[in-house]
């Protein structure tokens, strides 16, 4: 197969190592397998830029993509619907789109595993029209993603950090907006502190991540939590991956839903993938079945199969 890779210098992982003797290894690996690579390094203010340039290439089979949440969400939002297949590099903090997809979470064992992996399709989803393919939410986790961009980190170990100081404030000065929500023909009218929709429902028992990326639906969790106490409850339930466990969160699935938010908008903001977005008056979100292809370890493939 024919590899491009867009390397995102100051994203995640890849800026706290030599890059230099990575893609070095890289390249040995992939063409020891019968593979070709381009590696293109690029600054994070270019990344989109690469990544439409190579997604646009009718020689390449699969884009590398390696950097954060933002960085692998542009590069799936630019092979939506295309045959190329999409790679991921876990560069990033938590990683939890290629968890889903069975990627092993250290770089080199990640190229290692492309070397014989397979393509499959997934799903992808969009708001209003914009794909993401992993989370979209509103309320408190996008107050905690504000409140961590004040603040300075240099490693993923800092950003975990800065991750928890932020969830700590959020707690403590939560802040309640009232929406309805529209998924089928049932309409929810309520005030909460956070929803969030998800690309296929999260699996239980480990970090928020699809257990099935290709289960065709979204999973809609709306947190009713109002109290600290319950707040840290729910965030407490998200760690160990038990929501179906939570009395505070409530769960539910589609293939659409319509959020409507009736609190001023101005004062919100919602995250997508990881990035602060504008938060419309009224979002539609939908699941699109099979609509990204990705390169996937092969015992990922057997695994899904057994």
């Amino acid at each position: 197969m024919r590899f491009a890779a867009v390397l995102n210098q100051e994203g995640g992982t890849l800026r706290t190592i030599d890059l230099s003797a990575f893609t070095d290894r890289m390249r040995q690996t992939l063409e020891a397998a019968g593979h070709s690579i381009d590696i293109d390094i690029v600054a994070g203010n270019d990344i989109v830029r690469a990544l439409d340039r190579i997604a646009s290439k009718h020689s390449i089979d699969i884009v590398l993509a390696g950097g954060g949440d933002g960085t692998i969400s542009a590069a799936a939002a630019r092979l939506m619907g295309k045959k190329k297949a999409l790679a991921i590099l876990p560069a990033g903090t938590m990683n939890l789109f290629a968890r889903g997809l069975g990627i092993p979470q250290t770089l080199d064992a990640a190229v290692k595993s492309f070397a014989d992996g397979e393509v499959i399709a997934v799903d992808m989803a969009t708001a209003n029209g914009q794909p993401f393919v992993h989370q979209f939410s509103i309320g408190m986790h996008a107050r905690m993603v504000q409140l961590r961009q004040t603040m300075e980190f240099g490693s993923r170990l800092g950003k975990m950090r800065a991750s928890a100081k932020a969830a700590w404030a959020a707690i403590n000065n939560p802040s309640a907006m009232k929406v309805t929500l529209t998924i089928g023909e049932a309409e929810i009218v309520t005030r909460t502190t956070g929803i969030g929709i998800t690309n296929n429902l999260f699996g239980e028992g480990h970090l928020p991540y699809a257990d099935n990326p290709a289960g065709g639906v979204l999973g809609i969790y709306v947190t009713v939590a109002r109290r600290r106490g319950e707040l840290i409850r729910v965030l407490f339930d998200m760690a160990r991956g038990k929501w179906r466990d939570s009395e505070h969160v409530e769960i539910h699935q589609a293939d659409r839903a319509v959020l409507k938010v009736h609190s001023a908008t101005k004062k919100f903001r919602a995250v997508m993938d990881g990035e602060l977005v504008r938060l419309d008056r009224e979002t539609t979100i939908e699941i699109r079945p099979g609509a990204l292809n990705v390169l996937v370890p092969a015992r990922a493939v057997q695994a899904k199969a057994a």
